[in-house]
């Protein structure tokens, strides 16, 4: 009974290690045991995304200037998904992130994901969704 109390309070979060940091032993284990201490991982899996999956995933960011090299990227090796939840699990692994510009982070919270391993706007470590239904649905199912 109480692990379905505990589990009614959690709030659930898409982590996405990008393929840069899964290729980087030190980034990766680093950012593997921050999400096994911080938060309760669900549910775990590595993909690899081809373009056109990539493409839908960031459909909304379609016609700006940095969709081609996102897509680009995203499909270049394998990502870490990792649905994880906490009572507070977006803000959490948001401010564990850091700033979304590296350069920022690097600066203003070099503490944070981005501030450590980040190498560029793109390249800057992982993703961090609200919503995982969507997310679920297309990647973690396909």
């Amino acid at each position: 009974m109480r692990t379905h109390s505990i589990m009614s309070k959690l709030q659930l979060s898409l982590a996405i290690i990008k393929p840069h940091a899964v290729k980087n032993p030190v980034a990766l284990s680093y950012i593997r045991n921050v999400i096994k201490n911080k938060f309760v991982v669900i549910e775990t899996k590595r993909v690899f995304l081809d373009q056109e999956t990539a493409g839908n995933f960031y459909i909304e960011h379609t016609g700006k200037f940095f969709f081609n090299r996102l897509v680009t990227f995203m499909s270049s090796g394998y990502i870490d998904l990792h649905i994880i939840g906490h009572t507070n699990a977006i803000e959490l692994w948001r401010r564990m992130l850091g700033p979304t510009k590296v350069y920022k982070a690097q600066f203003d919270d070099p503490n944070s994901l981005r501030g450590m391993f980040g190498i560029s706007d793109t390249r800057n470590v992982a993703h961090g969704l609200a919503n995982i239904s969507r997310e679920r649905n297309q990647i973690f199912l396909s």
